[in-house]
């Protein structure tokens, strides 16, 4: 029971007193704490009381497009305890491929009466992919915030880093550096983020089609794509994610290149273990814990009955150097 009260009341920012209070139905505790414990026990995989079970815990979805890139597990753990805290319970739908689809996600979700969906990654990022799931959200008014991309016609508030001055920063690095040939790896085509970042690079200085590689997100797409450019004499990458920039590393060690002496590489989302790679990867983080709890606050102000503007908010990132990047090698 002691470690169940420090573990709830931790997830909550509460003190164990607190806790108590709730779980015995004590006076003296908000409704907004009092929810917000019963969530977290949820979250946590305990029981509640008998006498609290009646009562529906609020439910939001989050909906990741997948977790085998770390950015998506730690968006979730920022997003989901945010949620908790807020009194809202997270109902975490990953997608798998061959398997469960976003939109059948939002059919279950809505199914469930949910009073909120955050998009932490998805097909509105991509403008040529279906949205009529998003229009069914939108028809119920069920308060919506999508994180990374936002595409006008949906008309939901959003959060994303700021792709432009992602690119800007690791650009301007790899010049620094003595860099003349620089190549970009990106998403596909139609990936609203990756259209973002060409945009910002070509405004930036000399950037030719075959200097542009599109892959899907992955260190094997990386991999294929970087291939490419190595091909075309780049010594300089820019990568849309960090799964695509190890892919290029492995790209550069396979060709007998050597990362950084021969090829620099820089990733984007500053994820998890990027400072224990070999070499430790240079690259631009996204501001994670503030844009979580920045789609938090969007969405429980439409809870609310709040009007929020259907805008984007951007985050600035942050260019950190670590190995994989070095002076341009000599002609």
């Amino acid at each position: 029971m002691t470690r169940r009260l420090a573990q709830v009341a931790k997830k909550v920012g509460v003190s164990e007193a607190t806790v108590s209070r709730v779980l015995n139905g004590k006076p003296g505790v908000s409704d907004t704490t009092r929810q917000a414990v019963l969530s977290a026990l949820d979250v946590l995989g305990y029981e509640r009381p008998t006498q609290l079970r009646g009562e529906r815990a609020r439910l939001v979805g989050l909906v990741l497009p997948e977790l085998q890139n770390p950015i998506f597990p730690a968006f979730a753990e920022v997003i989901g305890g945010a949620l908790a805290q807020s009194g809202l319970t997270p109902v975490l739908c990953t997608q798998t491929k061959g398997g469960v689809s976003e939109a059948d996600y939002v059919d279950l979700l809505l199914q469930q009466q949910v009073s909120g969906v955050v998009f932490a990654g998805g097909l509105y990022a991509q403008a040529d992919a279906p949205h009529e799931h998003y229009r069914r959200l939108a028809d119920r008014n069920i308060p919506v915030v999508l994180v990374n991309a936002a595409i006008e016609h949906l008309g939901f508030p959003g959060v994303s880093c700021d792709d432009a001055v992602a690119v800007e920063q690791a650009w301007r690095h790899l010049v620094s550096l003595g860099h003349e040939r620089i190549g970009l790896v990106l998403g596909p085509a139609d990936h609203v983020p990756s259209a973002r970042k060409l945009a910002a690079a070509r405004a930036l200085g000399d950037l030719p089609d075959e200097r542009v590689a599109r892959a899907i997100f992955s260190l094997e797409g990386g991999q294929a794509a970087t291939n490419r450019l190595l091909d075309r004499g780049v010594t300089g990458i820019i990568c849309a994610s960090d799964p695509l920039a190890l892919g290029a590393v492995r790209a550069a060690r396979r060709k007998g290149l050597g990362v950084p002496s021969r090829i620099s590489v820089v990733g984007y989302d500053d994820s998890a273990f990027m400072n224990c790679t070999e070499p430790p990867l240079t690259t631009v983080r996204q501001p994670i814990e503030a844009m979580g709890r920045a789609a938090v606050e969007l969405l429980n102000a439409q809870i609310g009955g709040s009007s929020v503007p259907n805008e984007e908010l951007l985050f600035e990132p942050e260019l950190v150097v670590r190995g994989s990047t070095a002076q341009a090698p000599r002609p």
